[in-house]
């Protein structure tokens, strides 16, 4: 039995099958699993997740219940629940993606959805027996009395349901995302919202990324739960039950990430990229095709700035990779086709024989995005809304002279905003003069805003996040 657990939707591996029936193992993608990866693999440590794909559910055919006690990438035992594909693409697309993800970043147009009726009853109802798949995983694998570290979106009905099947155990949840205000959470049908609050509240310890996002769960809690909130002591009191409330800002591993930073795949990257940019200043921008990143206006203010500055013209590149996201969902789709249309605009309108003012990429390649950041003269992140944003915080680890130019609306913003340069993510002007401020910024004040924001990015290393969770359970 498991002494500590990590639960969670996407796993540290993931499989593919190939021609001849051969299982490859890969490490698995995501902000999540890169921050965890690296810290859950001590004895006694179990990490329970779903298996995803194809090759997710053959290499779990082939284990004892799901269990791959030796998964790879230092990552110890792990155990992959087969839930069917039905069940598992309504909770995934319909209601996590499509649904929660909405509400907590505020993505709805509000004209024309959301719209919950009898389809999404039947959606939601497979979100229950998702979270209830990993409920009884967890009660079945814990040790008396184990600690479990439940993890975002996905699994927000799952601490309640544990508790129901095993109170013995100390739960805790961490929300990856913003938190929406009261007035926004309540578009959801209203049994809907109390049971995502009180699913979380069934934890002894519900985390958040930033006290922005904790305090509007608590608003939540207090609005729509008649639940009572402490905001002195951060905790949460509902149905004679007090739910502890935390703020662990997750931070960058320095030295893991320069290690790998200069190994030679990624030199050779810097290589092909030198020849692409020349001696011309970069600024990058590393995201995924994710409707709140912001990257089409952000696209749209540095054409906006070419148009502003023309002495610029042939002497920067704005390089940005826009990696595919979530393309079940047709709105993803449309976005990404979005992205690559304003950038064919920007090369009409501006580019020249020997000067390709933006080069797009979307097909996803990690070391590349080290290059990059390596390389970079200026960091574009601008979303409308982020839990965290851990690439505002990878650069500057990454890159000696980088200047950020960042959203106010990310949760990054709350420790490096002194650091860089805020910008309104509606703001397409007001980013556009920020580039421009960032590219003629004096060396001298670039390099020390830079010193300041690398401090601020390796404060709380994953080692250190996941620790300071476990220890508000023990």
């Amino acid at each position: 039995m498991n002494s500590v657990l990590v639960a969670s939707n996407r796993g540290p591996v993931s499989f593919t099958v190939s021609d001849g029936g051969e299982l490859t193992m890969k490490r698995g993608g995501g902000g999540l699993v890169s921050g965890l990866s690296g810290v859950v693999k001590d004895d006694g440590v179990l990490w329970v997740c779903a298996a995803l794909s194809d090759g997710d559910r053959s290499a779990v055919r082939q284990a004892p219940e799901g269990r791959i006690d030796h998964a790879g990438y230092d990552t110890g035992p792990l155990r992959m629940l087969d839930i069917p594909p039905a069940t598992f693409h309504r909770a995934y697309n319909a209601v996590a993606n499509s649904t929660l993800w909405f509400v907590n970043h505020l993505l709805y147009d509000i004209p024309n959805a959301p719209n919950f009726g009898t389809k999404f009853a039947r959606e939601w109802e497979s979100y229950r027996d998702y979270n209830g798949a990993f409920a009884l995983a967890l009660a079945g694998e814990a040790g008396h009395g184990a600690r479990v570290m439940v993890q975002d979106y996905h699994l927000t009905l799952t601490p309640a349901m544990l508790r129901a099947e095993r109170p013995d155990l100390r739960v805790a949840h961490f929300s990856h995302t913003p938190w929406a205000p009261p007035e926004y959470f309540s578009l959801l049908p209203d049994e809907v919202a109390r049971e995502v609050l009180e699913g979380i509240l069934g934890a002894d310890h519900a985390g958040f990324l930033t006290d922005r996002w904790a305090q509007l769960f608590m608003d939540c809690c207090e609005r729509l739960l008649g639940a009572e909130a402490d905001r002195v002591a951060r905790t949460v009191t509902h149905q004679g039950r007090t739910t502890r409330i935390g703020v662990h800002a997750l931070g960058v591993d320095g030295a893991a990430l320069r290690r790998r930073a200069g190994e030679p795949d990624v030199e050779s990257h810097m290589t092909v990229l030198r020849e692409q940019v020349g001696d011309r200043r970069l600024i990058v921008r590393i995201d995924r095709t994710e409707l709140s990143k912001n990257i089409v206006r952000g696209l749209v203010a540095y054409g906006e700035f070419l148009a502003a500055h023309p002495e610029w013209h042939g002497r920067v590149v704005h390089l940005a990779f826009a990696y595919p996201s979530r393309h079940d969902l047709p709105e993803y789709r449309e976005y990404t086709a979005s992205v690559q249309r304003c950038a064919r605009e920007i090369e009409d309108a501006y580019a020249t024989e020997d000067w390709a003012p933006v080069i797009l990429n979307v097909d996803d390649d990690y070391p590349r995005s080290l290059a990059a950041y390596r390389m970079a003269d200026v960091l574009l992140v601008n979303p409308i809304r982020d839990g965290m944003n851990l690439v505002a915080k990878e650069g500057p680890v990454l890159s000696p002279h980088c200047a950020l130019v960042l959203s106010r609306e990310a949760g990054a913003a709350a420790e490096l905003g002194p650091h860089a340069l805020l910008v309104n993510p509606y703001d397409i002007s007001g980013t556009a003069a920020a580039l421009h401020e960032a590219l003629v910024m004096p060396e001298e004040e670039r390099r020390r805003r830079r010193d300041r924001l690398h401090a601020a990015a390796t404060a709380l290393p994953p080692d250190k996040w996941l620790a300071a969770q476990l220890d508000a359970l023990a």
